[in-house]
């Protein structure tokens, strides 16, 4: 298969308005550093193929030699590699490609990871496992598809939200990655494709990376999702299918509006590709989602993927798959190969979860609103040149920061015991250097003192980087 290839008008919509007037900047200087910040920013596919020079001179009315010098700096500084006959393909400095995207354990405050600690709601669940967990001792406890009592909670779930489902259509796995690794053992085989949203999940591209299948990405917009270059991808590439995160998108906390998610309903069901929808998220809302994406076309190949672990507590690790019911019989007997089933306490315990959950997620939700609130004040204060854009459910902010600094200012914030996540953990081969995912998990006093012991480590790096004492990434 062919590497995804950019038109010349799909390209001319990426760079938008790139062209400064009146500028001191030579024009061709202009154009190489708009598509540098789209290749460092993810939004440009690393191994895609630009328009030829003829072509991309007439779409951007410049002459043809203002793109060839564009290119040719490009090439020089290793954004771009050319051969003759088959254009210009995206890649990145060798200095960059394989940057560190997450430094190691043992610090004393880790921001690289977005979770909250149990609330007393997990213990009153554990009790009540203990307490119906007698009348499950007589059986082996291997059950591939899950106890049936969680099921019907699971399938219910899906109802509540908009969605009948059966309890056959309901799979237990451990975990949505364990679930996604095992969907992908079923659909796919070494050397496939799969479409994914860019930047996402980053466990998400290790599974598909380990699956042996190669994650082709689909750069999301300032807002929403790119539809329209989902089509062109799906058809480009050939996917075996595509993952996608519509609630409370990981990292950026965006959500998916309905009348997209009909749209990418509608084009699973047109292209016969199979959409897996990790809804990981779905429960952290400040407003409330629309339906699961797999309720706007029932006849279209979705999969949904849930968790116990971002809605109730990180140390439930039980997922479920939720799927056509011929699909669920698929992948019981592909689990044979895989593992022998899920914990049965932890299953009776998401059980109780999910049945009693109107009790205590509402205040989850509160908290989580106000600790969001105090985190986007404080970087209002600490960090003013941080852009983001208040998320929509989630728990983290994605931040992109004025140059590419991510990677030094975690490096130096980890000598501090302080651990951040950059922004490269979530592209494909180093991409989004200029982004940290941050998370509003934190105590209000602990978060006021991490920021205060942040911002002189971020002021001084700014301070050296616009004095050329450091090595930024461009």
């Amino acid at each position: 298969m062919s590497s995804r290839r950019y038109g010349s008008q799909s390209l001319q919509r990426l760079l938008g308005h790139w062209l400064e007037s009146p500028s001191r900047t030579p024009i061709w200087r202009q154009l190489a550093e708009a598509l540098r910040l789209l290749i460092l920013d993810g939004r440009l596919a690393l191994d895609s193929r630009l328009p030829g020079e003829r072509e991309l001179a007439v779409v951007l009315q410049v002459s043809r030699t203002t793109v060839a010098s564009a290119m040719a700096q490009l090439r020089e500084e290793g954004y771009l590699e050319s051969r003759h006959g088959s254009g210009s393909r995206v890649i990145l400095p060798e200095h960059i490609r394989h940057v560190p995207t997450r430094t190691s354990t043992g610090t004393a405050l880790d921001l690289s990871t977005a979770a909250l600690s149990a609330g007393p709601e997990i213990h009153q669940a554990y009790q009540q496992a203990l307490f119906a967990m007698p009348q499950h001792l007589l059986s082996s406890g291997y059950l591939p598809q899950g106890l049936s009592v969680l099921r019907e909670s699971i399938a219910q779930h899906y109802c509540d939200r908009g969605l009948p489902t059966q309890p056959d259509e309901i799979m237990v796995v451990n975990g949505a990655v364990s679930g996604l690794a095992l969907i992908l053992r079923l659909l796919t085989g070494p050397g496939d494709r799969v479409v994914v949203d860019h930047p996402t999940y980053p466990l998400a591209i290790a599974a598909i990376q380990g699956a042996s299948c190669r994650p082709v990405g689909v750069s999301l917009p300032e807002h929403g999702w790119d539809t329209a270059g989902l089509v062109a991808t799906i058809a480009q590439t050939a996917p075996r299918m595509a993952y996608l995160m519509p609630d409370f998108h990981n990292p950026t906390g965006r959500c998916m509006d309905a009348a997209t998610r009909q749209v990418v309903a509608d084009i699973a069901e047109r292209t016969r590709t199979t959409l897996v929808v990790d809804e990981t998220m779905v429960n952290l809302w400040y407003d409330a989602p629309p339906p699961p994406l797999a309720a706007f076309n029932r006849d279209a190949p979705i999969i949904l993927l849930g968790s116990a672990g971002k809605s109730f507590w990180g140390g439930l690790r039980l997922g479920w798959i939720r799927a056509s019911a011929r699909t669920i019989a698929a992948l019981v007997q592909t689990r044979d190969t895989f593992d022998l089933g899920s914990p049965v306490l932890e299953q009776l315990a998401t059980s109780w979860l999910l049945d009693n959950a109107a009790d205590f997620l509402p205040d989850r939700r509160r908290l989580l609103t106000s600790q969001r609130d105090l985190c986007s004040s404080l970087m209002n204060a600490h960090f003013p040149e941080w852009q983001f854009t208040q998320p929509q459910g989630g728990l983290s902010f994605w931040v992109e920061l004025p140059d590419t600094l991510a990677t030094l200012f975690a490096t130096r914030a980890e000598s501090v015991g302080i651990q951040l996540g950059t922004g490269t953990r979530f592209g494909l081969d180093g991409a989004f250097d200029r982004f940290l995912r941050m998370p509003f998990t934190l105590p209000d006093d602990t978060a006021r003192a991490t920021f205060r012991v942040l911002q002189p480590i971020w002021d001084n790096l700014r301070l050296q980087a616009s004095s050329g004492k450091v090595r930024k990434i461009i």
